[in-house]
């Protein structure tokens, strides 16, 4: 998987390591504890798929310009200050095998650090007159905030169907991938509106697909960074599970139900749920559907010439469905 990793990053290689410079300096700042903490940031950084899919996009359509890496900025400042806020929020001590910056130097500090990079995103926005970008990225943002609290309202009554659960994907992980794509175009000097429809649409398809193989991590059982049957655990309804409840009996929903409301932190009981959605075939159908989702969105892609940036899209849409973690 590295390797196609690598393969994918070809086309903007260059460009990606001007924007690790740019990035680091977007985040800097004269408050010593505030830049020891951002520099921690910077060096526990995941993969960047954000800031990727912005630069393909950006050179699917035209060159890469300086738009196009205040963009990419722009969404891995916001994307960033909401990873550290859900850190707070969730109580996590630990983000891609590091220490959460809550674990390190507490929620007060954690959430002041979130709310500087969104400041830091709304200067570079404003500084540069890029108010088309502040707008897409504040629709995401916003997004994301009403699928977290959709998500949380339905965990608490356990009533959530598959129109709801993808409600709940498309804002909460699939608008930041719309995003990255929006922003890619409108850096560039194509106004097409037909095109900036249809690239939203593309990004919004991969980020539900790539929300659909987050969740089914849950049932699997490789090393994937989160333990086996956490959302259960965190009453989260999700796809595999939600078609199992919908082809069981009345009765053994009913225990389903019971015990994610009641012992979801039993382990031998979330055992029992994981095995109840593997014999009701959630698993399968939830891959069927994410297969179905990535395939749909290879269509609109193709829709568009073809160059590398558009090969390494495609070979960035299948990453997210055969990814390990």
């Amino acid at each position: 998987m590295a390797d196609i990793y690598a393969r994918i990053k070809t086309p903007v290689q260059a460009e990606m390591e001007i924007f690790e410079i740019k990035f680091r300096e977007s985040m800097k700042s004269t408050t010593p504890l505030l830049d020891t903490i951002t520099r921690y940031i910077i060096k526990r950084k995941g993969k960047q798929l954000r800031p990727l899919f912005v630069f393909l996009t950006a050179k699917l359509f035209s060159d890469i310009n300086d738009s196009t890496y205040r963009a990419a900025s722009l969404i891995e400042l916001m994307h960033t200050a909401t990873l550290v806020h859900d850190d707070v929020v969730d109580d996590s001590q630990l983000r891609r095998g590091f220490f959460s910056i809550n674990a390190l130097w507490k929620n007060k500090i954690a959430v002041l650090v979130g709310d500087y990079l969104l400041a830091r995103g709304l200067l570079l926005s404003v500084e540069h007159k890029e108010f088309t970008l502040l707008e897409i990225v504040s629709q995401a943002t916003r997004e994301m905030a009403e699928g977290e609290l959709l998500q949380i309202e339905k965990a608490r009554k356990l009533d959530i169907n598959e129109a709801v659960y993808f409600e709940v994907i498309r804002k909460k992980t699939a608008s930041l991938i719309t995003a990255c794509c929006a922003a890619g175009l409108a850096s560039t000097n194509n106004k097409s509106l037909e095109d900036m429809q249809t690239i939203k649409k593309f990004g919004e398809l991969v980020g539900i697909a790539f929300q659909i193989k987050d969740d089914l991590f849950d049932y699997g059982t490789d090393d994937v960074g989160k333990p086996l049957g956490n959302d259960l655990k965190e009453k989260k309804m999700t796809l595999p599970l939600i078609h199992a409840l919908n082809k069981s009996s009345w009765i053994e929903k009913q225990k389903i139900i019971y015990i994610i409301k009641s012992n979801n932190n039993d382990t031998q009981k979330v055992k029992q749920v994981l095995e109840f959605v593997t014999k009701h075939n959630g698993i399968a159908y939830a891959t069927e559907r994410m297969l179905a989702i990535k395939n749909e969105a290879l269509l609109l892609l193709h829709k568009f010439n073809n160059n590398e940036a558009r090969q390494a899209l495609e070979l960035l849409v299948n990453y997210t469905v055969e990814r390990k973690r």
